[in-house]
């Protein structure tokens, strides 16, 4: 009889524990939340509304200046002095000037030959034209292929050259300053480079030298992007709704209002004696591109985009390469405000509103805000106030003013308009990687100069080869490549966290709340958990 007591004592005994246990944390909540947390939380609010607001603005803004440029502006070949570069029987190939064109490359197994075969096809006299592959790799099989290329290029007679470096110091920036050191260069007025993706057409030269001959203040000649796989997966779909903003909108508006945008870091073509003025290349960052611009800019040199003038690339194809590429590209602008603010501040060759686009439209608002605002609010600060009700977000905040920068965020690619729903949800949750890679450059942080070379799967070198007709073959041959990770590599801790916590919020809102944040939190959650399983790049979407 004891026993049978004691058995139906202890699990009482234990349910009270649980309750007085419970009824303690709850006393506790109720005791911070009101003088703390709930003024917190009211705070992280206002700083998000204050961020969505800046981001609404600079998008409108950049909204009605590429409306005007469009309708009014005129064409690069009218506002700034143009003439093509005609062949003269008399003159020979000395009116041409000699143009050095740099490859840097490490590891480019799959695509070596993209751009050294399209950079060797350039419509430009071979006696006015050096090409360089500044070759990092540390595969010697690999090494030996791009070597053996070269030469294969340079017994046709093309003024091919193959350079190496003992040491891969200073990364791409290291490899382009070693590459301008070399004797035979001093003859070269221009120098254009591209990633070893990328495959420029026959008279890209021809199209884009001309605005540097005839226009002395012009220091850089930046072309657009086009993207051979964008088709292959969702991810590369997302990622061209992306780029092409940035193309469409971003360059154009810059290059149209102050002659500054950020150099791209391939597919432009630089005046040589520019970039000495500006002190060369610099790896202090790991967007030595932009750095390089800034510095030009800062010294009075202008910018041109030509969104007419177009170069094939590939996009990455897995969401590891992905990841990294946007970890470089978010972390390392941050970090390079971090150490320009106040030289830009007191450059005294520049006038006050540049410094103003520069500081607070090209870095602050475009390189910080906009990765910040979108992770905090949506994916942290809004579910939040589900749980806490006490603080209230208004309706223009959650739903009007992102509604339409989504919308102005669209006009690149108006044939994915159709994808733009699961875009929302995408950038989301790569905002969380943006964010995190920003507060990392800013603070200058363990990774901040972390340099990840990103991974090419081949497609644009098939593509070039066999045309659109073998897009889905190319495809089939790539998809493969990508599912042999193990799962266990796959597997994102940081995305499977946060969809927890959203399907916590979700849960809670579709009982407890009033405002039915749950479909979008459980919509989000999904795109988490793919992301956190790795499988977004294994999606294919529809055309």
């Amino acid at each position: 009889m004891a026993e049978i007591t004691q058995k139906l004592v202890l699990p009482e005994t234990f349910q009270g524990v649980r309750d007085e246990l419970a009824g303690q944390i709850g006393m506790m909540w109720e005791l911070i939340k009101a003088p703390l947390i709930v003024p917190l939380l009211r705070l992280g609010v206002y700083i998000c509304l204050a961020m969505s607001l800046m981001l609404f603005m600079e998008r409108v803004y950049m909204g009605i200046v590429i409306i005007l440029v469009k309708l009014f502006w005129k064409k690069p070949e009218k506002r700034y002095n143009y003439e093509p570069i005609q062949d003269d029987v008399e003159l020979g190939s000395s009116n041409f000037p000699v143009v050095l064109v740099q490859i840097p490359m490490y590891n480019e197994r799959e695509v070596y030959k993209v751009s050294i075969g399209a950079a060797c096809g350039l419509s430009w006299p071979s006696d006015r034209l050096v090409i360089q592959v500044l070759d990092d790799s540390t595969d010697p099989a690999v090494k030996h292929m791009i070597e053996l290329e070269c030469q294969r290029w340079a017994s046709k007679g093309i003024n091919i050259r193959y350079q190496i470096r003992e040491t891969r110091g200073g990364y791409k920036a290291g490899a382009l300053k070693e590459g301008l050191k070399r004797s035979y260069v001093k003859h070269c007025e221009y120098v254009v480079i591209f990633d070893a993706d990328f495959s420029p057409e026959p008279d890209f030269l021809r199209r884009a030298i001309p605005f540097l001959v005839h226009n002395p203040e012009i220091a850089l000649v930046q072309a657009r992007w086009r993207f051979v796989n964008a088709d292959e997966c969702l991810l590369t779909r997302m990622q061209e709704m992306s780029l092409d903003y940035h193309f469409t909108v971003e360059q154009e508006v810059g290059s149209a209002t102050h002659a500054f945008f950020g150099f791209n870091g391939t597919a432009g073509v630089w005046r040589i004696a520019a970039i000495n003025d500006a002190g060369g290349w610099k790896d202090r960052t790991t967007v030595e591109d932009m750095d390089l611009a800034v510095r030009a800019s800062l010294k009075g040199w202008k910018f041109l985009y030509l969104g007419e003038l177009q170069v094939k690339s590939e996009l990455p194809s897995t969401f590891k390469a992905f990841r990294f590429q946007q970890h470089r590209w978010s972390c390392g602008p941050a970090n390079l405000f971090r150490k320009m603010v106040m030289e830009i501040i007191t450059n005294k060759k520049v006038n006050f509103w540049k410094k103003v686009y520069v500081i607070y439209s090209f870095f602050f608002v475009r390189k910080i805000i906009a990765h910040m605002v979108t992770f905090s609010f949506y994916c942290v600060v809004l579910p939040l106030t589900i749980l806490i009700p006490e603080v209230h977000v208004p309706i223009w905040g959650a739903v009007y003013i992102p509604s339409v920068i989504t919308i102005l965020n669209s006009v690149g690619t108006p044939r994915s308009i159709h994808l733009l729903f699961y875009w929302i949800l995408f950038e989301n949750v790569m905002s969380m990687h943006r964010t995190k890679a920003t507060w990392i450059g800013l603070l200058g942080a363990g990774r901040a100069n972390e340099w990840v070379v990103t991974e090419k799967l081949g497609d644009s070198a098939t593509k070039n080869k066999s045309g659109d007709a073998s897009k889905n073959k190319t495809n089939a041959k790539s998809a493969p490549k990508r599912l042999r990770f193990k799962f266990a590599d796959r597997l994102n801790t940081l995305e499977l966290g946060f969809a927890a916590f959203l399907f916590f919020c979700g849960c809670y809102d579709y009982v407890h709340g009033k405002h039915n944040y749950f479909i979008y939190l459980f919509l989000q959650t999904i795109s988490f958990l793919i992301a956190g399983f790795g499988y977004i790049g294994t999606i294919i979407p529809s055309s």
